[in-house]
């Protein structure tokens, strides 16, 4: 019998040979990705993006991937099975209770895992972190502003740039021309063949909204639960501004008496003093009457506390509270647990409120900021995303 021998040729046009490194680098992202992910609530509460400039690359430690390969004894060294044959099947190799009382494992001699720190810009996190966001119960208000422009392609014409050719229709036309003449094919394309795209600018118009974060600066609120309630502001107003066009944010920072800052006094300037938090309420309630009126703005309001509040003020916060329900689309109240936390009495309070449109949330350590974040911005049936006409 003739032995048939095959012979296969690799050539520089199989293509599969050169996307090693672009798959690779897929694989890459995903466990960067994955990384953040696993992660997220570390790294948004972390300070050094926290006391930047939000432009800062973060070392996020990612588990090495090892390529699956064949290991060869270089020294040819013979291997025989484990046990001297008289074990059998339900026999207890070894246990941890066999080790000498008060005595640890001892040193393992299994390999570990190998880590590396890849670098991530804040722009990769925010992407991750703000796809599960949005303002909640958006609704359609009269007063739109001009969010974007996008070019549309809407018809055919005879005459345009030779850019923008309508390959299809024009093969068309020629294949009508020509049947029409009684010479059926594709051939002999002319001038008046010839078909182009055009463009529509369309204008794109989004409801607008604003946001009143307000912040407890009393003396009750130490470092602690100042970073925390700055690290949720920080990352409200990246979303607020990276995921919508024409939302405001008005600062407003309160100890017994409140006011509105700017943004850089609302991050860095620190107060003392006592709480009275229906102060900032009330201010709330003045700026939406006289700035932004209810038919015309989606309005959001978000507190942040330690919960520390005059105790004879606490009725009148709920009944502030009650009035920003009946303007807002949201309410939300954030309390910050310190080291020394204690029961809060506006918390036990606020405990009453059981309209839909109030929000609660309790945070004790810096893992709390991404929870709070993904309760006050839910993603909800009814106006998810930006509102466009």
């Amino acid at each position: 019998m003739m032995a048939v021998t095959y012979q296969f040729i690799i050539t520089r046009e199989d293509w599969s040979l050169h996307r090693k490194g672009e798959v690779d680098q897929h694989r890459h992202r995903e466990k960067v990705r994955e990384a953040i992910k696993k992660n997220l609530a570390d790294i948004v509460s972390e300070e050094a993006i926290i006391m930047s400039d939000g432009r800062r690359v973060v070392k996020i430690p990612i588990r090495s991937l090892e390529q699956y390969r064949f290991r060869y004894d270089s020294r040819k060294q013979k291997h025989a099975g484990q046990g001297d044959g008289k074990s059998k099947v339900g026999d207890v190799i070894g246990s941890d209770s066999q080790q000498a009382p008060g005595q640890g494992p001892g040193a393992g001699e299994d390999p570990g895992q190998d880590y590396y720190e890849a670098d991530v810009t804040i722009e990769e996190i925010e992407q991750i972190v703000f796809e599960e966001l949005s303002l909640p119960n958006l609704q359609e208000k009269k007063n739109k502003k001009l969010a974007s422009q996008s070019l549309e392609f809407k018809d055919v014409r005879r005459y345009g740039l030779q850019s923008n050719i309508d390959r299809k229709r024009t093969i068309l036309e020629v294949l009508k021309r020509n049947a029409l003449h009684g010479t059926p094919g594709l051939h002999g394309i002319t001038p008046e063949d010839l078909r182009y795209k055009t463009w529509e600018v369309v204008p794109k118009f989004e409801s607008s909204a604003v946001v009143l974060a307000m912040m407890d600066t009393s003396g009750s609120m130490g470092p602690f639960e100042k970073y925390i309630a700055r690290s949720f502001f920080f990352w409200m107003v990246r979303f607020l501004r990276t995921k919508y066009e024409n939302v405001e944010i008005v600062f407003l920072a309160h100890h017994t008496e409140a006011k509105e800052v700017t943004e850089e006094e609302f991050f860095t300037k620190g107060e003392s003093g006592g709480t009275r938090c229906s102060s900032v309420y009330q201010l709330a309630l003045e700026i939406i009457n006289t700035r932004y009126p209810q038919e015309d703005y989606n309005i959001y309001a978000f507190h942040f506390s330690d919960g520390d509040n005059l105790t004879s003020d606490n009725e009148k916060c709920i009944r502030l509270i009650d009035q920003l329900l009946l303007k807002c689309n949201l309410v939300g109240y954030g309390e910050i647990e310190g080291p020394y936390y204690y029961t809060s009495t506006l918390n036990s309070y606020y405990k009453r409120i059981t309209h839909s449109r109030f929000v609660s949330v309790s945070i004790r350590d810096k893992t709390g900021v991404y929870p709070a974040l993904k309760a006050f911005f839910k993603k909800t049936e009814q106006g998810e995303g930006r509102l466009n006409e």
